[in-house]
C-alpha cells in the first residue's frame, strides 16, 4: 500500500480553511530577525505574535498557513529526544488556523473535527479531547462551554479535563492566554488498545498516543502582578503538527515511516550501504548526556548495532532539513547565536554519519537535492538555492571532519600520560578538546573505551558549568515590566520616510540594567527613528521637551515595535516631544544604503544572476555587504563593479519610491526579494532606473544617486563556503581613503629612494632581500652541520641507547627542528633533548628514533611537558617528536640536566 504524499495531505488543510474563508499565507523565515526573545521560529503563532500583543493589526481576521519551526534551543528543546523515538524533531511544520476578534470556540472545534474526520477519515473511536479544568490560583473556572461543545461530536469518556500545565497556554510571563482544547490520537493496535484505554495514555508521552492538534482560545490578559483580565477581543490560535498528522492518516507507528521522511531515508540508507529496519528505542528511553554530548549511550540499556544504524539515520534525515533550511532562509553556521546553534546540529549530523554509518568523507550535502525536489511545491527557497546550500554544508562537513582527525591524533598523544594516571582521561582534558577542538564528549568516552581508558564524565560536566556561569555573568541583563504612560489605539508609528523629525508623546518605557549600567527604552505614539533593520543601523538623536534633552543612543525593533534607547528617562514623561534624529549621520547611512542597491545590481551584472545577498551593514562609516560567490573576485572585477557603481551616482538618477505595492505586482517588476526576509501582502520598492535596480527595501535612502558623490571598495574577503564579502565607503569617506592610499604611495617611493620607475625598484629591492635571504639560510645550515657534527661527539651509551642532552644555537623553531632531524639521520637509536635560547626566550626539543618511540617506554610529548616545567612553559607533539616554549631562559640548563635522570627512569 503507497503512503499518502506529504503534499497532498498539507494541500488538503489548506484548501479545507481556504474554503471557510481564511487567507493562506506562506511560512515565515524559520530565522528570527526582531525578536530577542527568540533565536528560531518554534511554534506556528510566533509570526503573529505581534496581532496578538497589540502591536499592529492583523490584516485579515482569518489566516491559515504550515509554517517551518525549530525546537533546539532554550525551553523548547526537543534535541535529545531526535531519532531515538518516532515522533520528536528539530524542524517541523506547524498548520494552523488563526482567528483575530473573529470566529471562536464553536467554530474552531467543528471545523477541526470536520477536517480529521471527514476529510482524513481519521477514525473517531481513536480520537480523545482534552478541555481545561480550571486553576483555583490563577481563579479560572473549568471551560465547561468547550466541553459542551466536544459533546456533540464525540462521548465524555473520550472528553479529558486537563491542568494548567497541558490546557492552558500562555505566550510568556505577561500577555495575551487563555485555555485551550487539545486533540490526541491513539494509533496502538487493536489488541493494545483492548488492554489499555486510550484515555489513560493521554499526555503521558506514549509514542502511539499523540496529540496531533491544539485550540488555543485567547480571552484573557495576564498582568505584571500575574492576575487575568479578559481581552477587549476573542481569537483563536490553533496547531498541528504535520509529521504527527502524516503518521496518522498514514496509518504507522512513526513519523519516520511516512512520506515526509521516507525519501530522505531510503537514500541514506542506499548511500551508505546500510539497511534501515525503522527500529526504536524505549519510549521510556532517557538519555544520557550534557547538552548534546552523550547520544551513544542511554541509562537504561545496551543499544545494538542496527539500533544505532536506525538512529543515525532518522537523526540525519531531521537535522538536514533543519540545517538546509536554516541556511536557505539566511543563517549561515557560525560561532555566535543561530549560527552556534546550526554549526552543533550539524556536527551532530556529521557525528552519526562518522560514528555509526562509517561515513569518513562529506555526506550531508548529498541529500539537499533530494530534499529541495520535495518541498518544492510549498518551500520553494531551498529549491532555487541548492547548489548554494550544498556548498556550505560540504564545507563545514570538510572542516568538522579535519577537527575529528585532529581530535584522535590528540587522543593517541594523550594516551600514555593517561595510563601513568590511572587510565582516566581528566574532565578538564575531555572539556578541552569539546570546546577548544570541537571534539565531542561521546566520541572522546568512546575512543577511551576502545583503548581500555575511560573518561572522567563528572569532570567534564563541571568544567562545562563553569563555562555557562562565565558567559551567564558575561550576559547578565534585567529588564522591568513596561511602565504606560499614555494609552493610545495605534501606537509606534514610523514616519521617518517624509520627516526627519516630528513631535511625539510617550507611550510606554521600561528599566534596563547591563552589569550595572542602567539604560531605559521607549516606545513613542509616532518617530521619525529608523530603528535597525536589514542591515542599516538604527538612527541616533535627540527627545526634546521644554524640560529635558534626552539622547537616544540606539534604536531596534522588537516584535515590529519600534524602542528608542536612552541613558536617561525624560523628567515630564507626559510632555510632547521633539523627536529629531541626528541628520548628519543619517545623511552618510542613505549614502552607503542607497550604494548598497547600486551594487548588488552592479555584482549581478559582473558576475551572475547567482549573487544573492547574505547579509549586509549599513552604518555612517561604512557598508559591508555578503553574497552568494564560489570564487574570489577579481582585480578587474572589482574595478569594473567600481565603474559601473560610479556611472550610476555621475547619473544622478532620481530615486522611486513605491509604498503598499502588492507583493504579486512587486514580483512583476522584478524586484529583488531576499531569501529569509519576512514580506507582507504589500511592500516598499525601492528603484534606482527601472533597468538596473528594483528591490523590496524598507530603508532609507537618497533623493539621488548623485548625493552618494564616490563609492570605492576597501576589501573583498571570504565569510565563509560560497560566501563572499565586500567593504566601500561612499562619499567624504571614500575621498579620505584614496588620499591615504595617495600618501602610502607616496611614503612607499620616499623609502625606496624614490625611484623613477616604482615597480623596478620594488622588484629590485626583493630580488636583493631573497639573495640575501639564502646566504643567511646558507650560513644557519653550515651552523647547524657543524653543531651536528660536534654534537654527535656528545653522544652517550644510557640503558641501551644513545642519549644526548645539551644546550645548543638556534636562530628558530625551525633551525631547533632541523637540528634534531639531521641528528636522529646521523645517529641510531637516539634519544636527544635539545634546548636553545630564541628571541630571548627558551626553546625545547625532543627527539625519538622511531623504534624507541613505537616500543611504548618513551614518550616525546610526554618527556617535553615535564622538561618544560623547568623553563616555566607547556608544550607536545608526537611520541616521535615533540616541542616546548617557556618563560624562564635561565632554566634551560635544569632542563637539560633533569633530562637524563627522566630517559633513565623511563628505561630502567
Amino acid at each position: 500500500m503507497s503512503l499518502p504524499t506529504a503534499s497532498h495531505v498539507r494541500q488538503q488543510f489548506l484548501d479545507f480553511f481556504a474554503s471557510k474563508g481564511h487567507h493562506i499565507v506562506p511560512s515565515a523565515p524559520i530565522v528570527v530577525k526582531d525578536d530577542p526573545t527568540l533565536l528560531f521560529i518554534n511554534s506556528g503563532m510566533a509570526p503573529f505574535k505581534d496581532y496578538f500583543l497589540g502591536n499592529k493589526p492583523a490584516p485579515y481576521k482569518r489566516i491559515a498557513d504550515t509554517q517551518k519551526c525549530l525546537r533546539v534551543s532554550g525551553k523548547h528543546n526537543d534535541l535529545e529526544e531526535v531519532g531515538y523515538d518516532t515522533y520528536h524533531h528539530t524542524m517541523f511544520e506547524m498548520l494552523g488556523n488563526w482567528s483575530f476578534g473573529d470566529y471562536f470556540k464553536k467554530d474552531a472545534i467543528a471545523w477541526a473535527w470536520e477536517l480529521l474526520t471527514e476529510v482524513y477519515k481519521l477514525e473517531k473511536d481513536r480520537l480523545y479531547v482534552t478541555y481545561f479544568e480550571g486553576d483555583q490560583a490563577d481563579g479560572t473556572a473549568a471551560d465547561t462551554e468547550t466541553q459542551d461543545l466536544w459533546r456533540q461530536y464525540t462521548t465524555d469518556d473520550r472528553i479529558l479535563p486537563g491542568n494548567k500545565k497541558d490546557n492552558f497556554w500562555e505566550m510568556g510571563d505577561t500577555g495575551p492566554c487563555g485555555p485551550c482544547t487539545e486533540i490526541h490520537i491513539d494509533l496502538r493496535s487493536e489488541q493494545e488498545r483492548a488492554q489499555k484505554p486510550g484515555r489513560e495514555l493521554v499526555n503521558a508521552d506514549h509514542p502511539q498516543v499523540v496529540e496531533i492538534w491544539n485550540n488555543v482560545f485567547m480571552e484573557f490578559q495576564r498582568l505584571a502582578d500575574k492576575s487575568l483580565i479578559k481581552l477587549p477581543e476573542q481569537s483563536v490560535d490553533t496547531g498541528m503538527g504535520f509529521e504527527r498528522l502524516m503518521m496518522a492518516v498514514s496509518g504507522v507507528k512513526s513519523n519516520y515511516d511516512t512520506d515526509v521522511f521516507q525519501p530522505l531515508i531510503q537514500f541514506i540508507a542506499k548511500a551508505v550501504g546500510k539497511e534501515y529496519t525503522g527500529s526504536v528505542v524505549s519510549a521510556q528511553l532517557s538519555v544520557v548526556s550534557e547538552d548534546d554530548q552523550g547520544e551513544l549511550t542511554t541509562n537504561n540499556q545496551q543499544l545494538t548495532t542496527q539500533q544505532k544504524t536506525d538512529i543515525a539515520i532518522r537523526v540525519i534525515a531531521d537535522h538536514i532539513r533543519t540545517i538546509a533550511f536554516t541556511i536557505a532562509d539566511g543563517q549561515l553556521p557560525s560561532n555566535v547565536k543561530a549560527g552556534y546553534v546550526i554549526r552543533r546540529i550539524l556536527r551532530r549530523a556529521v557525528r552519526y554519519a562518522f560514528s555509526s554509518l562509517g561515513q569518513k568523507q562529506p555526506f550531508l550535502y548529498k541529500l539537499v537535492p533530494v530534499l529541495a525536489d520535495q518541498m518544492a511545491g510549498i518551500f520553494p527557497e531551498l529549491k532555487a538555492q541548492t547548489a548554494f546550500v550544498q556548498r556550505v554544508i560540504e564545507e563545514e562537513e570538510i572542516a568538522f571532519l579535519k577537527t575529528l582527525e585532529t581530535g584522535l591524533r590528540r587522543l593517541d598523544a594523550l594516551e600514555e600520560t593517561t595510563r601513568q594516571n590511572g587510565g582516566v582521561i581528566d574532565g578538564k582534558t575531555a572539556f578541552e578538546l569539546s570546546d577548544t577542538f570541537g571534539f565531542p564528549l561521546d566520541l572522546t568516552a568512546l575512543i577511551a573505551r576502545e583503548k581500555g581508558l575511560t573518561v572522567d564524565e563528572e569532570g567534564f560536566k563541571k568544567e562545562l558549568e563553569q563555562q555557562k556561569n562565565r558567559s551567564r555573568n558575561a550576559q547578565e541583563t534585567e529588564q522591568s515590566d513596561w511602565v504606560t504612560v499614555t494609552e493610545h489605539d495605534a501606537p509606534n508609528v514610523f514616519v521617518g520616510y517624509d520627516q526627519d523629525e516630528a513631535t511625539a508623546r510617550l507611550l510606554r518605557y521600561r528599566k534596563i540594567d547591563k552589569k550595572g549600567k542602567t539604560e531605559y527604552q521607549l516606545v513613542l505614539d509616532q518617530t521619525p527613528f529608523y530603528a535597525e533593520s536589514g542591515g542599516q543601523i538604527g538612527d541616533t538623536g535627540y527627545l526634546e521637551s521644554p524640560l529635558s534633552k534626552v539622547r537616544v543612543i540606539d534604536t531596534k525593533k522588537e516584535n515590529d515595535l519600534i524602542i528608542h534607547t536612552t541613558l536617561d528617562l525624560p523628567q515630564d514623561l507626559e510632555a510632547e516631544f521633539l523627536a529629531r534624529p541626528d541628520a548628519a549621520r543619517r545623511a552618510l547611512i542613505r549614502n552607503n544604503h542607497s550604494a548598497t542597491h547600486l551594487l548588488q545590481a552592479a555584482l549581478r551584472q559582473v558576475l551572475g544572476s547567482h549573487v544573492q545577498q547574505k547579509g549586509s551593514l549599513v552604518n555612517d562609516k561604512l557598508l559591508r555587504f555578503d553574497f552568494s560567490h564560489f570564487t574570489k573576485v577579481t582585480t578587474e572585477q572589482l574595478r569594473e563593479i567600481e565603474q559601473l557603481v560610479n556611472q550610476r551616482i555621475r547619473q544622478q538618477i532620481p530615486l522611486e519610491e513605491r509604498r503598499n505595492v502588492p507583493i504579486e505586482e512587486a514580483k512583476t517588476l522584478g524586484a529583488m526579494a531576499l531569501f529569509g526576509e519576512k514580506y507582507g501582502d504589500f511592500v516598499r520598492v525601492i528603484t534606482f532606473d527601472r533597468d538596473y535596480s528594483v528591490e523590496l527595501c524598507g530603508g532609507l535612502h537618497v533623493p539621488n544617486t548623485g548625493s552618494i558623490g564616490y563609492f570605492k571598495i576597501t576589501s573583498e574577503s571570504a565569510v565563509g563556503a560560497g560566501v563572499r564579502r565586500l567593504e566601500a565607503v561612499t562619499a567624504g569617506a571614500a575621498e579620505a581613503y584614496v588620499d591615504q592610499q595617495l600618501d602610502l604611495l607616496t611614503q612607499v617611493r620616499e623609502a625606496l629612494g624614490n625611484p623613477q620607475h616604482l615597480l623596478p625598484g620594488i622588484e629590485k629591492q626583493t630580488e636583493e632581500i631573497a639573495t640575501l635571504r639564502k646566504q643567511l639560510e646558507q650560513f644557519a645550515q653550515q651552523s647547524i652541520n657543524q653543531q651536528k657534527d660536534q654534537l654527535a661527539g656528545q653522544v652517550k651509551a644510557l640503558h641501551g641507547v644513545n642519549f644526548l642532552a645539551a644546550q645548543v644555537q638556534a636562530t628558530s623553531a625551525d633551525a631547533l627542528k632541523t637540528l634534531a632531524f639531521n641528528l636522529r639521520q646521523a645517529v641510531p637509536n637516539l634519544v636527544a633533548v635539545l634546548g636553545a635560547e630564541i628571541d630571548g626566550k627558551p626553546q625545547l626539543a625532543v627527539m625519538l628514533a622511531d623504534e624507541l618511540a613505537q616500543g611504548g617506554k618513551l614518550n616525546a610529548s610526554t618527556l617535553v611537558r615535564e622538561l618544560a616545567k623547568e623553563i616555566q612553559g607547556g608544550g607536545g607533539g608526537q611520541p616521535f617528536f615533540a616541542t616546548a616554549g617557556g618563560k624562564n631562559a635561565a632554566g634551560l640548563g635544569a632542563a637539560i640536566s633533569k633530562a637524563e635522570m627522566l630517559v633513565g627512569e623511563k628505561l630502567a
